[in-house]
């Protein structure tokens, strides 16, 4: 069975950093694509960034620069590097999984079929 659960949410200044993690259960990150979304009460989930299993990712013009997405296959696990964090930046944030590794996009929300339960990132300025 295919699961994934986010960690290491939290408070923090603006300008200061974060780092989200993804742990995998049922399959493994080199065989699929995998991605982070972010949602904030009253708006729709809106994509973030996302990886391939041949490491090519994709960022949402809001984070770059900002975010880095990466992925430990050893430890099953994928990471979300949040620096510079701002105020805007506050949401639920949500790994998500593909069922497949080939993947022509990264960033559309309707192509994840797997969703972890989400962790709360709220940035104070």
């Amino acid at each position: 069975q295919v699961q994934v659960m986010e960690s290491g949410g939290g408070s923090v200044q603006a300008g200061g950093s974060l780092r989200l993690s993804c742990a995998a259960s049922g399959f493994k990150y080199r065989q699929r694509c995998v991605g982070w979304f972010r949602q904030v009460p009253g708006k729709g989930r809106e994509e973030v960034a996302g990886i391939k299993p041949v490491g090519i990712t994709a960022y949402a013009d809001s984070v770059k620069g900002r975010f880095t997405i990466s992925q430990d296959n050893a430890k099953s696990t994928l990471y979300l590097q949040m620096n510079s964090l701002k105020p805007e930046d506050t949401a639920m944030y949500y790994c998500a999984a593909r069922k497949t590794g080939l993947c022509l996009w990264l960033l559309r929300r309707v192509d994840y079929t797997y969703w972890g339960q989400g962790t709360q990132v709220t940035v104070s300025s």
